[in-house]
């Protein structure tokens, strides 16, 4: 881990335990956030990224475990960390943005109070303090009127100004690490933008780094820096975002690109279907030994089938799972 490393995760294993048996939900994931960057984790749904983010955020609960690897954050290893100090970390350097925010907000609480914990809990400040401080955590959020608005409960805000507040709440206590699980998926297309940019505007005046776990392509290439591509819960291919969408190795990555609607692509290809992954990411308990997408390649070999292909590091920058990236 260096310096400038804040999030280094290294073998992380998570299972699922279910009738007295174990299924592998996350296999030797390992990755690196630094300081200040935003890193993209995509993947179809089902993949592993939110239970990635949740055991980052020290929140995955039974029936999974963790099996095995390590988590550092800023040079500690979280998976060592008691419920307490884990209650300290979470909040104040770790924070998290949930996908569906009225299920995130308490709805018997008015919003006021609930920024304002933050500041009681990890600032040490009082009452009348912290409401200061809400009031002007939701001006650095833009949202209109604060002075009223800390007043109201989560179902009077639409879900724009709700997941305004969530990220209010987030960046409390400017944390140096980020996690935002698919912000955008509950909002109108139409807000999805304001918000993305809301957040990495303040990050970036904040000094903090970003882990954007999404689905959307799109996105990620328009604002992460390095990206890793996760399938059937291990990551496939890992390289800086540029390289990633001009060039993809994985046919895993080929397909999802390919899979994309692009503006002019009627007129380079004639009135041709969009590109399709045949088949669904396995379910937990139909993983084989051998590489997760095997069963939806195109190049699937029998050593595909037998082994999962170990991490290959690609000319320039990044790394690959595959027998036949070349």
């Amino acid at each position: 881990m260096t310096a400038q490393t804040i999030l280094q995760v290294d073998k992380l294993s998570i299972a699922l335990r279910l009738k007295g048996q174990g299924f592998p939900a996350v296999s030797n994931l390992s990755f690196s956030v630094e300081r200040g960057e935003v890193f993209g984790l995509v993947g179809e749904s089902g993949c592993g990224k939110s239970l990635c983010a949740l055991t980052i955020a020290g929140l995955l609960r039974d029936p999974l475990h963790v099996t095995g690897g390590r988590i550092d954050f800023d040079g500690q290893d979280i998976n060592r960390l008691s419920n307490r100090d884990m209650r300290r970390l979470r909040g104040n350097r770790v924070a998290m943005i949930f996908q569906e925010p009225m299920t995130s907000l308490n709805p018997l609480m008015t919003i006021g109070d609930q920024i304002g914990e933050m500041f009681e809990l990890h600032e040490n400040m009082s009452r009348r303090q912290a409401r200061l401080k809400a009031v002007e955590s939701l001006e650095q959020v833009q949202v209109p009127s604060p002075e009223r608005r800390i007043r109201d409960y989560p179902h009077q805000l639409s879900g724009g100004m709700r997941q305004r507040v969530m990220i209010a709440i987030a960046l409390a206590c400017n944390p140096a690490l980020l996690i935002a699980d698919e912000p955008t998926t509950a909002l109108d297309v139409t807000i999805q933008a304001e918000i993305v940019e809301l957040i990495l505007d303040l990050c970036k005046a904040r000094g903090t780094a970003v882990l954007m776990i999404s689905h959307d392509l799109g996105l990620v290439a328009r604002i992460c820096n390095r990206v890793a591509v996760m399938y059937a819960g291990s990551i496939v291919e890992e390289r800086a975002a540029s390289e990633v969408f001009v060039d993809p190795r994985h046919p895993y990555t080929q397909g999802l690109l390919a899979s994309l609607p692009r503006l002019g692509r009627r007129l380079q290809e004639g009135r041709k279907p969009l590109m399709e992954i045949k088949g669904v990411v396995p379910a937990l308990t139909e993983r084989g030994p051998g590489c997760g997408f095997a069963p939806r390649c195109s190049k699937a070999t029998d050593i595909c089938w037998a082994d999962m292909p170990a991490a290959t590091a690609l000319s320039g920058s990044g790394k690959i799972r595959c027998y036949h990236h070349g």
